[in-house]
């Protein structure tokens, strides 16, 4: 893939990430030594979705151009589909803006270049060192775009963008099963995971809208998932409608690497979580502002997870929805749980220990945190 930008898409202008950031200013405010030194923080981010990171600002620059070569396209502005100023939502009014509108904008392989090139330059710009991001393999027969083709170009980018000069972050990609998803479907994950694992897939997900599906016609996928060696990361207890004890209980007998979200859950299951190790994947800002958890910041349950044992990495979620890049994240954390600058040196251990990249990655990671020099700022 040629290093330059889509031709046929505008150039964002340099200011692009800050939409988010801007945005996420006006909802909440922190004291500036906290976000000064979080955004110099060197991050891992563990729980992104490819999609839902895509920021207003590039989504309507897509629209632009479409809208440009054919006046009919008749898809709304997402500067109004998706106001800059709005990043509450709920379970009910979150997911179809996937299905009914991003999807339908990133519907061609210029457009889908374009966002993920944008989103990881999002990232990076963040000071994001480690990168796991994470999208669900689509076809769009009208484009001749196949599953495969899509998690190949995907692919394409990253490795295009981890060998731009200068650029420290590392990214791998998993591959997520959503909740709709046919058994054959989630078959076909499985399969693109192995066939690509050599060129960068780290991993499968389980991912979705938490009131449709049965998980349990997945186990079979997800068995032949771990017996090959791939690494598991689950949507777990997302909501109260996912959180039955079955449920569950099917989703840890998948032998997960990793949970994200874990809302939901009793004291039992927290307490076997801990015993089988089992990293966690939290997300403050999109569980307060699509209203998953009861109360605010400091009633998260990273208050809890923290003082587990096992490794928690902060994460964003849907950025590009919810505008709290992560270094916002650990602001949050940061200002609501009092944490010291000993914590945020541990959180940033964890995470590094549950990370789907080698072992020569964690020790890369881990060399620069010992090698930073900020740790004295907050």
């Amino acid at each position: 893939m040629a290093a330059q930008r889509p031709s046929h898409i505008c150039t964002p202008v340099q200011s692009t990430p800050a939409l988010c950031y801007t945005t996420a200013a006006r909802v909440m405010s922190h004291p500036p030594s906290s976000s000064a030194f979080a955004l110099r923080l060197p991050k891992v981010e563990l729980h992104a979705h490819l999609s839902g990171s895509i920021n207003r600002a590039i989504l309507h620059d897509i629209w632009l151009q479409k809208k440009t070569a054919l006046p009919s396209f008749d898809l709304q502005d997402p500067l109004l589909a998706i106001p800059p100023d709005k990043v509450d939502y709920d379970l009910e009014t979150f997911f179809p803006l996937f299905s009914s509108y991003i999807y339908k904008l990133c519907s061609d392989l210029e457009s889908i270049k374009y966002s993920t090139f944008a989103v990881l330059e999002s990232f990076r710009e963040d000071n994001v060192v480690h990168l796991e991001l994470r999208t669900t393999p689509r076809a769009i027969p009208h484009e001749a775009i196949s599953k495969s083709l899509y998690v190949e170009t995907v692919l394409a980018c990253i490795d295009e963008h981890n060998a731009r000069p200068g650029n420290r972050m590392r990214t791998g990609l998993i591959l997520s099963v959503d909740r709709r998803n046919t058994l054959v479907e989630a078959e076909e994950v499985i399969s693109l995971a192995l066939k690509f694992r050599s060129k960068g897939v780290l991993g499968v997900d389980l991912c979705g809208d938490p009131a449709k599906g049965d998980v349990r016609i997945f186990s079979g996928a997800f068995a032949r998932a771990k017996a090959s060696g791939l690494k598991i990361t689950l949507h777990f207890a997302e909501a109260p409608v996912s959180s039955s004890n079955e449920e569950l209980r099917t989703l840890l007998s998948w032998q997960p690497d990793r949970l994200g979200h874990v809302i939901h859950v009793n004291e039992q299951l927290k307490r076997e979580i801990v015993g089988q190790r089992i990293g966690v994947e939290l997300c403050l800002s999109c569980n307060v502002h699509a209203k998953m958890i009861t109360g605010s910041f400091g009633d998260h349950h990273f208050g809890w997870w923290s003082k587990s044992g096992v490794g928690v990495a902060l994460s964003t979620d849907d950025v590009g929805v919810f505008c709290s890049p992560l270094s916002q994240e650990y602001s949050l954390a940061i200002e609501h749980f009092s944490l010291s600058v000993d914590d945020v040196q541990s959180l940033c251990s964890g995470a590094v220990d549950i990370i789907f990249g080698d072992e020569e990655e964690k020790e890369r990671l881990r060399k620069i945190y010992e090698e930073w020099d900020g740790w004295t700022e907050i």
